[in-house]
């Protein structure tokens, strides 16, 4: 069989993803789901083997013998399935988290279902829940012929129809089964969050699938775009949707935690939050993929948590709105032995002035597509453009949430384009009068501060920070902003392509080549700046030889290995699919060119 598990662990850019609107299920190529927290993206997982292989459970579907997989999603939906292929036959596997025929289910209801293609197969499969992280102990009764999974305050039923009989022991279920050509076999698993358990029938069950089906391909049908990567823009949106909170709307960065930047590192953070960063790429992505009802709500979801604690930023909330909990690291070996596993993220308390341009910029987007401002909120963006003016002198952690203040480069034109937008809003009339001279003034100040000291006439290139020629590649959003769109702009993509580019990938700044992956948005924010300079072949080669790499399944984590094009980091990464949707629409609205399959 395909070696799907090299020393024991699954690549992370071989899991699939599905999603219900609530939380996620990553799927190994051999069918096996390593990750599944019940109920909620962000809480902890039920399933969490591509953590804690020990005891961190697992959900089992394979063939009993040598095999190999051939995988995608059903078209135009996040519905995986999975061929396997053995010396006696074929089956398909088709897996989702279901929703309603008129909605979103009030439980979790993930699908598992097995049809025969050719000849006979035989298959096993297991439900071995974990100990979410050593926060309970699972177990397992019968209770009317239908086994029930207990795990601290999450409560499982295992429907099997077709599937074997079950086969119970104190803390998993597991059984067998052979299917031949038109059988069907059924694993549901329906789980409630400290409440009764509901149980569909067979049919009920299979309505489910047929119904979530027809929601991915009704919602996708509203996805604007067909240029030349079709493909890999509406698998992006589709990844996007996935990270969207149904409850709220707010977008998650991730949908894992702890996911290593380098294998064997400690660079493993949580990212099942809505950080203010990736607002103003999600409002352009969307926008320009016609999604207007997401748009909408992930902009009044973060304009609520804004105004919690206003006129001071955080850096991110939880997909609820509330303030993260304090960061800890959990008792878990580790995707590949890369320690520490941690719940929460530090970063929560840090300063990031740059947050300020990204709210800024989400609101000018969202109100400059034709929508207007309520005066609360008008009055609340006057009293948070007086304080980025009170701030913007000062050292923070920067966009890359480091914990050496400095005068980050890309903080400082955050800055510019949070006053640049205030100054927007306030002559379209949706800011009440407050203090409109002083963002101009500031705003120039802005502008001026960073030529004088942010600039490396050594390197011809913006800096990393303040009085060094250390590069930073987020300096390339200076083109997407408007904070520089000529010559030293051209000068800066000259210096990161020679200094650090590795073929199409990018790495992050200066010192990284040795310490983590190449960072995926990067090289999006490459080709987008290159269409600001009008470079548009360019453009297109960076799209054409970044978008080559993805995988099967199109979807990307944070980083990505340029020595084997591994995926590093969590995965879906909202970041890096925003930086795909808009990098494609920016050279699309450069001029229209030949489609190609990507």
């Amino acid at each position: 069989m395909n070696d799907t598990r090299p020393a024991g662990w699954a690549p992370i850019g071989d899991y699939g993803v599905v999603g219900d609107g609530r939380t996620v299920a990553l799927i190994a190529a051999d069918g096996r789901i390593d990750w599944l927290p019940l109920p909620d993206l962000d809480a902890p997982p039920v399933f969490a083997a591509l953590l804690d292989r020990t005891a961190g459970g697992c959900l089992e579907l394979r063939p009993s013998e040598a095999f190999t997989v051939h995988r995608r999603y059903v078209d135009d939906t996040n519905v995986l399935e999975t061929t396997f292929t053995t010396a006696t036959g074929s089956v398909r596997l088709t897996d989702a988290l279901a929703v309603g025929p008129t909605g979103p289910l009030p439980w979790t209801e993930l699908i598992r279902r097995v049809e025969g293609i050719t000849g006979e197969v035989d298959l096993r499969w297991a439900v071995r829940p974990g100990s979410r992280f050593d926060t309970a102990e699972p177990w397992v009764e019968l209770r009317r012929d239908v086994p029930l999974v207990h795990c601290g305050d999450q409560h499982m039923a295992l429907l099997c129809f077709g599937i074997g009989d079950p086969v119970m022991d104190p803390h998993a279920v597991t059984g067998h089964v052979r299917v031949g050509p038109g059988r069907q076999a059924v694993l549901a698993l329906v789980s409630s969050d400290s409440a009764p358990v509901y149980l569909p029938d067979r049919d009920q069950v299979l309505d489910h699938l047929d119904a979530t089906l027809r929601f991915w391909r009704d919602w996708s049908r509203r996805v604007s775009y067909d240029g030349r990567w079709s493909a890999a823009v509406r698998r992006s949106a589709l990844a996007l949707k996935l990270l969207q909170y149904r409850p709220t709307g707010a977008l998650a960065a991730a949908a894992t935690t702890s996911l290593p930047e380098r294998i064997g590192g400690a660079r493993n953070w949580d990212y099942r939050y809505m950080w203010v960063r990736d607002a103003a790429y999600t409002v352009d992505a969307m926008l320009r993929l016609h999604l207007h009802e997401d748009v909408h709500a992930a902009v009044t979801f973060l304009l609520r948590c804004t105004a919690r604690t206003a006129p001071d930023l955080r850096v991110f909330y939880t997909v609820r709105g509330a303030a993260p909990e304090a960061q800890q690291s959990l008792n878990a070996d580790g995707y590949r032995r890369s320690r520490p596993v941690r719940s929460g993220n530090a970063a929560a308390t840090q300063t990031q002035l740059g947050t300020f341009g990204d709210l800024f910029d989400s609101v000018w987007r969202y109100v400059s597509a034709g929508h207007v401002l309520d005066p609360a909120t008008g009055r609340m963006l006057a009293d948070l453009a007086d304080r980025c003016c009170d701030l913007w002198r000062t050292e923070d952690s920067g966009l890359w949430e480091l914990n050496t203040h400095r005068h980050y480069t890309v903080s400082k034109m955050g800055c510019w384009v949070a006053l640049d937008r205030a100054v927007r809003l306030y002559d379209a009339g949706d800011i009440p009068v407050r203090h409109p001279q002083r963002w101009r003034a500031e705003r120039d100040a802005i502008r001026a501060w960073v030529n004088e000291h942010c600039w490396s006439p050594r390197k011809r290139s913006y800096s990393f920070f303040a009085g060094t020629d250390d590069l930073d590649a987020a300096t390339l959003l200076a083109g997407q902003t408007g904070f520089d769109t000529g010559e030293r702009l051209s000068g800066t993509v000259a210096a990161v392509r020679r200094e650090l580019a590795e073929g199409p990938l990018i790495y992050r700044y200066t010192g990284m080549r040795t310490a983590e992956g190449a960072f995926l948005a990067c090289s999006f924010w490459l080709a987008s700046a290159l269409v600001v300079l009008g470079r548009r072949a360019e453009a297109i080669a960076q799209m054409d030889a970044t978008v080559a790499l993805v995988g099967d399944l199109g979807l990307l984590a944070e980083e990505m290995d340029p020595r084997d094009q591994s995926m590093l980091g969590n995965i879906p990464q909202a970041l890096s699919h925003l930086a795909l949707i808009n990098a494609a629409h920016a050279v699309q609205r450069c001029g229209e060119s030949p489609r190609t399959s990507g």
